[in-house]
């Protein structure tokens, strides 16, 4: 099946009058009129599942903090995640850049189902493109009066990759660095410590209380959906759920927007029916050659691909059946001359250097994995011995772990070794002279995306100092410290 142009236009659109002429509205006019609960059954009939990494089902994301949003004692707050740190993934920022205006529609969609007061819409503040045109776009739904009582802002945040965790996100908001925190997603943030920091049982770097999931109502109830995931809502409440699910399987309904880089031939974003084989996307978009294709990284979240794996159908269920995940469709291709080592090691170290070290197996167990991977590299006679110790960290990194970054080390470098240990092990030939860089996409330039090459020399310590301080970013921050870069 061809590229749609659903969510996605071929062309950006220029203004509000432009997108409404396009049909542009109707969503909002529907939301004004039905109710809270109407609009979370839409999402229910049509299937619609979070396209940020997790496929969560929305509808139950936002019964949530609907129903725990009516005993609190503020107003909910709807959160777009547009932070896209996940190497390999460009969909939501080309999202932006094309067609703003049905994301913050779709948000304030949102803020009706929710009983919502105020929406963010957090980007990278590296992302100055995105930026500005949701500033515009913002500027002219409230002129127009669309939003109502309802405040729409937009947060430039930290280049760290926890930054995109939901949680972590949440922590910068209010004003703290990114660490994932033991609380459920639809709680903004808990009491402040007297003391923060003091290191009391509970309690995290960032200085909050910790707490598992409950009902308990104190709070600010939050809604956090990814920037794709608000697109596709507006689309199901201006067409209906039928409209969502004349593309995609039963279990996997509607599109999905696809990026696609790496050693393809040329790389770019298109949208696609969920069901559509891997093979076509990568064909379609990247005009890539399938025999020459040895892997497909799925991002860093899930486990790598095989070459025999192209005719895999882009569903939820498939890729789990397939023992890895669907993600953010990122699909970062390793041609068969790649070195897979180095990709392997590059990819630890990129997780080892972005673990925030609250959990200090995933910081420490993870720069094992990385420097084992990378001293491999190096080394032709010690390969076993370092073999080992990277597989008795796999074992051990997520012991603890209150988010996926662990998880990942084990689902990404763990499975590329076992599906191709012998050979990117103990292979001598084409060696990479250094670590492939493993980094967020920084922009696309023609058909080329252009990586952050500032991954290169961001220290585990989360400086970019010479010498690494030896420190976990949760140490050396200190509770309560702001978000590095805000």
């Amino acid at each position: 099946m061809p590229a749609l142009n659903r969510i996605l236009p071929e062309l950006a659109v220029g203004d509000l009058d432009a997108y409404v002429s396009a049909g542009g509205g109707r969503a909002l006019d529907t939301a004004r009129t039905v109710g809270g609960d109407a609009l979370v059954a839409m999402l229910e009939a049509a299937g619609l599942r979070g396209r940020g990494g997790a496929g969560f089902p929305t509808f139950r994301k936002w019964a949530t903090v609907r129903d725990f949003g009516a005993g609190a004692a503020d107003a909910p707050t709807v959160v777009v995640n547009g932070a896209e740190g996940e190497p390999g993934s460009f969909k939501d920022r080309t999202l932006l850049r094309r067609d703003p205006f049905r994301v913050v529609e779709g948000a304030l969609v949102a803020a009706h189902a929710v009983g919502a007061r105020r929406v963010v819409i957090a980007v990278k503040q590296s992302s100055a493109p995105e930026i500005a045109r949701v500033r515009a776009a913002i500027e002219a739904v409230t002129t127009a009066g669309w939003n109502g009582d309802v405040a729409i802002d937009v947060f430039g945040g930290p280049e760290s990759y926890l930054y995109g965790e939901e949680t972590a996100l949440l922590e910068v908001l209010d004003g703290r660095p990114p660490f994932p925190r033991v609380t459920p997603p639809f709680r903004r943030g808990v009491e402040e410590l007297p003391v923060p920091g003091d290191g009391a049982p509970g309690r995290s770097a960032a200085g909050v209380e910790l707490a598992g999931p409950s009902t308990a109502t104190d709070g600010v109830p939050t809604l956090v959906d990814n920037v794709e995931t608000v697109a596709h809502v507006t689309g199901i409440v201006a067409e209906g759920a039928e409209w969502f699910r004349q593309h995609g399987t039963a279990d996997s309904p509607g599109t999905v927007v696809c990026t696609v880089s790496g050693d393809a031939p040329r790389h770019g974003v298109a949208e696609f029916a969920m069901g559509t084989p891997l093979r076509e996307v990568l064909a379609t978009v990247g005009d890539v050659d399938p025999a020459r294709v040895a892997a497909v990284m799925p991002g860093v979240s899930a486990a790598w691909l095989t070459g025999d794996d192209l005719d895999l159908p882009l569903t939820y269920e498939d890729f789990a059946g397939a023992g890895s995940g669907l993600g953010t469709a990122g699909f970062i291709v390793l041609d068969r001359d790649a070195d897979l080592l180095a990709v392997a090691a590059g990819v630890a170290r990129f997780l080892a250097v972005e673990s925030c070290g609250q959990c200090t197996p995933c910081k420490q167990d993870g720069r094992v994995i990385a420097e084992g991977l990378a001293a491999m590299l190096e080394q032709v006679t010690d390969r076993d011995r370092r073999r080992a110790e990277v597989d008795a960290a796999l074992l051990t990194v997520t012991d603890e772990a209150r988010c996926a970054l662990a998880g990942q080390q084990q689902d990404t470098v763990g499975t590329a070794l076992a599906r191709f240990g012998t050979t990117i092990v103990h292979s001598d030939h084409a060696r990479a002279s250094t670590t492939p860089i493993v980094a967020p996409i920084r922009d696309l330039q023609g058909e080329r995306f252009v990586l952050d090459a500032g991954e290169l020399v961001k220290q585990p310590d989360w400086t970019t100092e010479e010498t690494d301080s030896g420190q976990a970013p949760a140490d050396r921050l200190g509770a309560g410290a702001p978000a590095p870069g805000t």
